[in-house]
This record gives structure tokens, C-alpha cells and sequence, in this order.
């Protein structure tokens, strides 16, 4: 799915009330309808119900989203945020609507008028302002944030919370002034500004609502920022056949595990031996023979000489993908190792973990490494591979220069996974969930995409592949375990029926 910015959000609009066509207030009245609906389908009770709205589209959203909720009996109490004279065209006809029904709910709220009670557990819909916002909310309308953000009511943002930029970070005010929403009811496409942690306070738990934009539009624009979902995935699956043998899937080398932390060797080559390689081998200390060979049996064993930390490479011929750094460890030996494997390669590599923390402290080796080699960072290990960022947008940005500069694909682990690519492109994950945010997951990722790797999948591919289903397994897990409860070994469990879904099989 594309991400759009603001101008082409705007732009689609556009050319849906043109093409489909459909005048501004009935598109309008269609995304009143899909929140109207959502809403509905979560209210428990009867209590008030507080409408806060601008004098522009967005206000005209709240207005008719009001006047349903109204019509079926909800009390419902709208304050118009702004002069009358400032109503847009279409925010004016919602108003009437609504005024026409219910005069005695509806008010204009202004510098001086006292700000209504929302009492504890009231909902309060805001829709002050959309998604085109460019500058921090002041004045009387920055009080009625403050105002609703202090209130101990259940706040739905409609689009986007008031007051957040969607394609800029507020980090360079020193108060931003946003809407502190429990769910955010935005419309398809989704906004950059919702895939950065800076932004969770604000956006609470977001929801795309469809409305029926432009499919033409969206398919003709250029993006650099995509949402990674089952239906860009489906196609990109290598199917197997009658015929189809061990050799036809590739040979996966993971170089990994040191002396007490064996288990993320394990847990790697098991994701690997679950991703659909034909063959999977580990090489590690000699000290963890007996551990992988009862743990993952099915995985062959490269032992090295040392019997505590990786000190060699084995003969790399015959591996199709390799992997390196989960567990790995920063000796002397292990960072010569490192090296070697960079020189001698000549393919791409997975790079984690520790093999990412050497790499850090020798970024001259940067320039040696294979183009189309894939790093899977958390946050600080990107930081100490590329300095300090600002802000969130900051950080994608180097994250999309490290990728060109190196011609590497760099998979930044967290909430919505960032992957960026040599030619400046972005994937955020759709898949996982809080209970992955525990020691392994990250090498069962890593296992995951170098057996992807091995099979013949390009490393793009690999990467959305791999992180789309580490996700989903996760989500999968989840349902059984709960997020406290949740371990990486519990997402390997549930790796083959990630991909069962990816089929359309569950």
C-alpha cells in the first residue's frame, strides 16, 4: 500500500470528486459514514457525546458524524471552534444539517466563552483540524486542546489528531500543542507521521477507514514510502513443486553464538530451518555442538576451533545466503572474522547484532561491504553505524542515505519495521505487536530472512517477506499467549502458519 504526503492526499481528493465523480459534500457525507460506523460499533453506553470542530473540511467531517450519531439518539453537544464566517462550503451544509435538527446542541465557541464540562468518561470526537496542518496550533484554539487533552474523556481524532504534522516532525517546537487520541479514524491511504514513535502519544491506536479513494489515482503516483501488506506479498511467494528437493531451496550459513549466549544461535537456525531452506548450518564455537544439535537437530554444524567465541570462517562455497551476528560477541577474533567474511564473501550478507556493533567501531569497512547486503539493526545499533538523529523524520532520512551510500537494504527494528533501499524507497511493517519486544526476537528475524535469502528471493523481497512474517507469526502467538507471556520461541511456533496466510489458507 502507497503512503502518500499531504499535497497528493489532496490531490486524490481532487481528482475522486472529478473522476468518480462525486461532489466535495457527498464524499464527505461517505467519510462520516465509515467513522460513524466504526464509532457505533464500539459505544458501550449512552453518554454525552462532545463534537469539537474547525470551520474547515475537517470540522464539516465532526458536523456529519454529529448529526448520525444524533439521528440515532445519542446525546451529542457540537462546538464550532472559529468564526461563522470561516465555514467552508461544505462544512457550512453540515452545519446547517445539523443546526436544522438539533439548534439547541450546536454553539460557535470563542475567545472568553467558558469551556464545556466533558465529564469523566465522556467521548469527545475531535475534528478541528485535518491532515494539512503546517504550523502548531495557537491561540484560543491551542486552550481548547489543552482543554480536551486534561479532560479524562475517550478522545477519536477524525484523520489525523489536531495538530499533528503529517509530513514533518514537531520535535523542533519547543510545546507542540496535539490532541492526545485514544484512536485515530484516518482515511485510506495512511499518513507518514503515523509509522514514528514520536507520534504514538498522539495517535493513540490508529484505524484506516476506506473511502473510497481514487484507485487510479493512487496506482499512477509516485511514492517512496509504501505499507507492507498481504496483498503486495502474495505474488512474490516462490511456489514449490512435485519434483522440488533439499537442493532446490538453497543452503543457508549462519555465523553466530559465543560462550552463555548459544540460545540466539539457536533460536536464529531454528527461524531459518522454519523459513523454507532446503538446508541450514550453523557455524559456531565449539562449545555449542552439543546445544544446537539437541535444540535444532535438523541444522548442520560448522564447528569452529575456538571453544568460546567464532575465530574462523568456514569454506563459504557453498551457501547460497549468509548471516552473521546473532550472539556473535566483540573479540579480537570474532571482529576478524567479521572482516574476512566482508572481503570474502562476494554476496550479499545479513547483518546483526554484533556483527553490526563491530562494523560500527571499523566504519571503514563500510566500503567493502557486498551491495545488496541487508542490515537489521535495532535503534542504537543504527545510531552507533550512523550518528545521532534529531527526530524520527531525521532518522529515516539517514536511515535512507546509509541504504544509497552503501547500496545495502537496512531493516530498522521496532513498531512498524522500517526497511529502506539503495534507490531511497521505505516498507513499514503492518504485522507484530508489543510481545515481540523481547530477547530473541531479533534472532529469529534474522534467521528468518537469511533462509528466505537462501531460497533464490532477492533481498528486497527477503526483507518484506521477513519482516511481514516475523509479525504475523508474533500476532499468531499472541492470540495464544498474551503479549506479557509471548517469547521468541513462541514466534517460531508460528512462522508456518504466517505463511499459511500469505496462501489464503487461514
Amino acid at each position: 500500500m502507497k503512503i502518500l504526503p499531504v499535497e497528493k492526499i489532496r490531490e486524490a481528493d481532487a481528482y475522486t470528486i472529478a473522476n468518480e465523480p462525486i461532489a466535495d459534500i457527498d464524499l464527505m457525507e461517505r467519510a462520516a459514514t465509515a467513522c460513524f460506523s466504526w464509532i457505533t460499533g464500539k459505544l458501550s453506553s449512552k453518554k454525552a457525546i462532545f463534537v469539537f470542530a474547525g470551520t474547515g473540511n475537517n470540522g464539516g467531517d465532526g458536523l456529519a458524524i454529529a448529526r448520525m450519531l444524533h439521528l440515532k439518539h445519542f446525546q451529542v453537544f457540537v462546538y464550532l471552534v472559529g468564526p461563522e464566517q470561516n465555514l467552508s462550503p461544505s462544512c457550512r451544509k453540515n452545519f446547517d444539517r445539523f443546526h436544522t435538527i438539533a439548534s439547541k446542541n450546536i454553539k460557535f465557541l470563542n475567545e472568553g466563552d467558558p469551556m464545556p464540562e466533558v465529564g469523566d468518561g465522556d467521548l469527545v470526537i475531535d475534528s478541528l483540524f485535518g491532515s494539512g496542518l503546517t504550523r502548531s496550533a495557537g491561540g484560543f484554539t491551542a486552550a481548547v486542546i489543552r482543554h480536551i487533552n486534561e479532560s479524562r474523556a475517550l478522545v477519536i481524532s477524525i484523520d489525523v489528531p489536531s495538530g499533528l504534522f503529517c509530513d514533518s516532525s514537531y520535535k523542533s517546537i519547543e510545546k507542540p500543542v496535539v490532541i492526545q487520541a485514544d484512536y485515530t479514524l484516518s482515511f485510506s491511504p495512511p499518513k507518514l507521521a503515523f509509522f514514528f514513535p514520536e507520534n504514538d502519544i498522539y495517535l493513540g491506536e490508529w484505524h484506516l477507514l476506506d473511502i473510497g479513494i481514487s484507485g487510479e489515482f493512487i496506482e499512477q503516483t509516485v511514492v517512496k514510502n509504501y505499507l507492507i501488506d498481504s496483498q503486495m506479498l502474495g505474488s512474490k511467494l516462490i511456489r514449490r513443486h512435485k519434483f522440488d528437493h533439499k537442493g532446490t531451496f538453497g543452503h543457508a550459513l549462519l555465523i553466530c553464538g559465543g560462550y552463555g549466549k548459544m540460545g540466539a544461535a539457536v533460536l536464529s537456525s531454528n527461524a531459518a530451518l522454519r523459513s523454507g531452506a532446503g538446508l541450514v548450518t550453523v557455524h559456531a564455537p565449539s562449545s555449542g555442538v552439543p546445544i544446537l544439535q539437541s535444540s535444532a537437530p535438523e541444522a548442520l554444524m560448522s564447528i569452529d576451533r575456538n571453544e568460546r567465541v567464532v575465530s574462523m570462517l568456514p569454506d563459504l562455497s557453498a551457501y547460497t545466503a549468509i548471516g552473521i551476528g546473532c550472539g556473535l560477541g566483540m573479540d579480537e577474533q570474532t571482529q576478524k572474522t567479521v572482516k574476512l567474511l566482508i572481503q570474502e564473501a562476494g554476496q550479499p550478507i545479513v547483518f546483526d547484532a554484533d556483527a553490526i556493533n563491530i562494523i560500527a567501531e571499523n566504519k571503514t569497512w563500510l566500503g567493502f561491504i557486498p551491495k545488496q547486503s541487508i542490515f537489521t539493526p535495532h535503534p542504537k545499533e543504527f545510531q552507533r553505524l550512523t550518528g545521532r538523529h534529531k527526530d524520527d523524520f531525521d532518522r529515516m532520512q539517514m536511515q535512507r542515505e546509509f541504504s544509497f551510500r552503501h547500496q545495502a537494504y537496512v531493516v530498522l527494528k521496532g513498531a512498524n519495521t522500517a526497511i529502506t533501499t539503495p534507490e531511497g524507497e521505505c516498507y513499514f511493517n503492518s504485522t507484530g505487536n508489543p510481545g515481540m519486544a523481547t530477547g530473541g526476537s531479533g534472532d529469529v528475524l534474522t534467521g528468518l530472512i537469511t533462509g528466505l535469502k537462501a531460497q533464490g528471493y532477492s533481498s528486497l523481497d527477503a526483507c518484506l517477506l521477513g519482516v511481514f512474517l516475523h509479525g504475523r507469526a508474533g500476532d499468531l502467538a499472541c492470540v495464544e499467549t498474551g503479549e506479557e507471556a509471548l517469547t521468541a520461541g513462541d514466534i517460531i511456533k508460528y512462522i508456518g502458519k504466517a505463511f499459511q496466510t500469505l496462501y489464503g489458507k487461514l
